[in-house]
């Protein structure tokens, strides 16, 4: 179903997406903000996915993946929620009860959440070879040496460095991509 909506926010299976997702949101943001209305929330919150949902690429092998990064994208839109409402107090009561200050559990969940779709989506597109990924995979997540990475697939130093920074620079806008869904800096 993400696949199909991903392409046009016109697509039928969007009621049927919002219909599936929206009591499970609905019961987060009340559990969550009380003081918030639920109805705006997740109306923002699926404005986003829709923005982001093109770029991104469910991940089989992370379970809930998806629906952390629902919660995540919501959550944020509570807190601008609560910032823009002058109710700074607050949303910072909202991190302390999360785990902590500003840069609190929650907000390094939706991090990392946001690095493992991005991390997904670069690793799954079919415009990248399998070589360009294996260089990548060894050189920037193992942290293997790029001359013993160079020399056991018989490519130049040049040829790993160039694949790896070109991947690296590639995850990051995928990254700041998925950040902008909810106006995160």
């Amino acid at each position: 179903m993400l696949k199909q909506i991903a392409g046009a926010a016109e697509h039928p299976r969007w009621a049927e997406f919002a219909a599936k997702y929206r009591p499970m949101l609905e019961a987060y943001a009340r559990d969550r903000f009380p003081g918030l209305e639920a109805d705006d929330l997740i109306q923002e919150t699926l404005l986003g996915v829709m923005k982001a949902l093109p770029g991104y690429v469910e991940r089989e092998d992370k379970k809930g993946a998806f629906h952390n990064f629902l919660t995540g994208v919501l959550r944020h839109k509570a807190v601008d929620a609560l910032r823009r409402a002058g109710r700074r107090s607050e949303a910072e009561a909202v991190a302390v009860r999360d785990g902590g200050g500003a840069e609190d559990d929650g907000a390094e969940e939706w991090r990392k959440t946001v690095y493992a779709a991005a991390l997904g989506q670069l690793m799954g597109s079919s415009r990248l070879g399998a070589r360009s990924k294996q260089i990548f995979v060894r050189t920037a997540l193992r942290g293997e040496k790029p001359a013993a990475v160079a020399e056991s697939l018989g490519v130049e130093r040049r040829v790993v460095d160039l694949t790896k920074s070109r991947m690296t620079a590639r995850l990051r806008e995928l990254v700041e991509c998925l950040k902008d869904v909810d106006g995160i800096r």
